[in-house]
């Protein structure tokens, strides 16, 4: 009997993660923007009534991570101001002190009710090209404040029922550059989320719903387990890392401090970001979310056996980031380049710490940055990041032209760009040369011009 509960839960587990996989499949065929069609800037999950993730396609880390705090805050917010949330209701926001990313991250939640009973969320965050805001692409170099960087949303009905919130799509509709683009994204992330629920209620009526609850529990228990056995295999201990970023405010001289201290102990992981900079007046201070998810990320990385992505694992990396920090910055503090740059100096403090300890699981330095392109005109707004080199690692080469650690979006061709927008590129090509060099080397970056 006991070894049919295993394997009821492992298909359980699996089914899941295909779903999820599913929805992102949907929300990128489905989308008008180049930045999620071609670069897949977009993730999908799928939670329990507690916020715990049962599953996530293989997406964004930044997004993924952060999905936790989104939905925990979303929730504290509704309940906060009376909404309550019903069967075909979904709820949208982009408001990065309670979503947990930047305001081009647009998340979009959806419950799921069983015969009458909530079951589970479906989620999703997709990266909107343009939202608003004093720049083209709404991530700003000189932003002091959250309100320079566009539109900030918070928790609203966009379905009420089942029907659209007119008056609340034309708000958002009326503050982005371009409107049609915003309109078809939304009805991607919609059906993606129509997806997870037709296929939630599928798998329910397969396996009955007192068998699906049992199977979710006895699978997270599974990977706590096995993430358990990881740490084992870490030496206990307490290590300290830190790292500099630079931010664009004409207002500071001196680079931003991000550090670190990582406890390993106990069969979990603390990390303590006491030590780290206050908020600064610029756009490179991160939220929650951020840190929580490249936190998660980094740890993650440096198992050595596959152990499931679900709250098994999240719930064993515990996060103190103090209030006011660059790590966790508070309203009205611009965070646009927190997902984007910061998180990755995030990642190399840990790094950096564990190298210490692991340094034959942990990799070299690779680019470290998103690499963020903004352009636009009247009408338009372009948006890209471009990849560079992963570092080398112990007994392999690091990889030439990739995006690293916290975000894993594809390279946008630019035949598709060009037809997009009114741009013309004469160069795309390796960087040659440009890799660290070493017995096991780095990889090389990449000329687009």
């Amino acid at each position: 009997m006991l070894r049919k509960r295993v394997l009821d839960a492992e298909l359980v587990k699996y089914s899941l993660i295909y779903l999820a996989e599913e929805m992102g499949v949907a929300l990128r065929r489905s989308a008008y923007s180049p930045n999620i069609t071609e670069r897949a800037d977009h993730s999908c999950v799928i939670l329990d009534v507690n916020s715990r993730v049962l599953a996530q396609a293989e997406h964004i880390p930044v997004h993924l991570g952060s999905m936790p705090v989104g939905l925990r805050g979303i929730l504290n917010y509704l309940d906060e101001n009376g909404i309550e949330l019903k069967e075909g209701d979904v709820i949208l926001s982009n408001d990065p002190y309670i979503t947990g990313t930047h305001l081009n991250d647009v998340t979009v939640i959806q419950p799921v009710y069983y015969e009458g009973r909530l079951v589970v969320y479906v989620a999703n965050k997709a990266h909107y090209s343009d939202v608003g805001g004093a720049n083209p692409a709404s991530i700003s170099a000189e932003a002091e404040e959250i309100y320079q960087e566009g539109l900030l949303i918070p928790p609203v009905k966009i379905v009420s029922n089942g029907k659209v919130n007119r008056e609340a799509l034309s708000l958002l509709l009326s503050n982005v550059r371009m409107p049609h683009v915003a309109l078809g994204d939304l009805h991607a992330q919609l059906a993606a989320n129509l997806t997870g629920v037709k296929g939630i209620k599928k798998l329910i009526d397969r396996r009955g719903l007192r068998n699906f609850t049992e199977a979710c529990e006895i699978f997270l228990e599974q990977t706590a387990e096995d993430t358990g056995a990881e740490y084992r295999s870490m030496p206990e201990g307490e290590y300290y890392g830190e790292d500099f970023l630079e931010s664009a405010s004409e207002l500071l001289d001196n680079p931003v401090r991000i550090a670190v201290k990582v406890t390993i102990e106990d069969e979990q992981v603390k990390l303590d970001f006491s030590a780290s900079d206050t908020q600064v007046k610029g756009p490179v201070n991160t939220v929650y979310g951020v840190t929580v998810a490249a936190s998660t990320f980094a740890v993650r990385t440096l198992f050595r056996k596959q152990v499931s992505i679900n709250d098994g694992f999240y719930m064993t990396v515990k996060v103190y980031a103090p209030e006011g920090s660059v790590v966790n910055a508070t309203r009205p503090y611009p965070v646009s380049a927190g997902n984007v740059e910061t998180s990755q100096r995030i990642v190399d403090a840990i790094y950096r710490a564990l190298h210490k300890a692991m340094p034959d699981r942990v990799p070299a330095a690779s680019c470290g940055s998103m690499n963020n392109i903004m352009i636009g005109g009247p009408g338009w707004a372009f948006y890209e990041t471009i990849g560079g080199g992963y570092g080398g690692r112990t007994g392999k080469d690091g990889v030439d032209g990739v995006h690293v650690n916290m975000t894993n979006t594809m390279n946008t061709p630019i035949e598709m760009l060009e037809k997009y927008y009114p741009i013309l590129f004469t160069t795309y090509k390796l960087r040659e040369n440009s890799m660290g060099h070493g017995e096991y080397r780095g990889g090389c970056g990449i000329e687009r011009a």
